[in-house]
């Protein structure tokens, strides 16, 4: 009977060893989707501007274009920041982090860098988290479901500031064709 209740026990631990690497692996699937679409958006973005700058030049009468880049430019800047919001999170699920010298992931606990050797400051406190994380496991899987509600109304957030900075953007180049109708005429 002892036998069978080890494994038991054994078999709910691998089962949930596994259950938490594959939610791993999905999120960060979902992050590493979400990173490739906010790059496609920003060389979209890239060759509107290629495009404005080309424009201008061509025309006769220079126009100032800087607001307009401008607008252009500080999306990409949110664009970046998102991005790199959701690399972090994508090492902090491998429990990895990034050199800062050579920018390479590594593992967290690493004292010098494998690729290039340089030193890391690692100290006792990480070994301190690991510890206190085992021991708060049960009030993750808790704050896991608010931090995905949180998520999502942050996306709501940085999906309305894309539709602000989109619209201004819109009206922007609207008043310039109209301006460009009127010199024409």
């Amino acid at each position: 009977m002892e036998f069978f209740d080890k494994l038991g026990k054994k078999a709910s631990e691998a089962y949930k060893v596994t259950a938490d690497k594959t939610g791993k692996l999905a999120k960060e699937a979902k992050l590493r989707m979400k990173m490739g679409e906010l790059k496609s958006e920003i060389s979209d973005i890239y060759e509107d501007i290629g495009k404005v700058v080309y424009e201008n030049h061509v025309r006769e009468e220079k126009q100032d274009i800087s607001n307009e880049l401008e607008e252009r430019c500080t999306k990409i800047d949110c664009l970046s920041d998102e991005i790199e919001s959701y690399l972090k999170e994508c090492l902090e699920l491998k429990d990895k982090r990034k050199c800062p010298k050579c920018y390479v992931e590594i593992d967290k606990d690493v004292k010098f860098c494998p690729e290039c050797g340089a030193k890391q400051d690692v100290d006792e406190t990480v070994k301190e988290v690991e510890v206190l994380d085992k021991q708060q496991e049960s009030d993750n899987k808790e704050n896991h479901i608010e931090n995905d509600k949180e998520d999502t109304k942050q996306e709501k957030t940085n999906l309305e500031r894309t539709v602000e900075v989109e619209s201004d953007v819109d009206e922007n180049h609207n008043e310039t064709v109209e301006h460009l109708e009127v010199e024409d005429e």
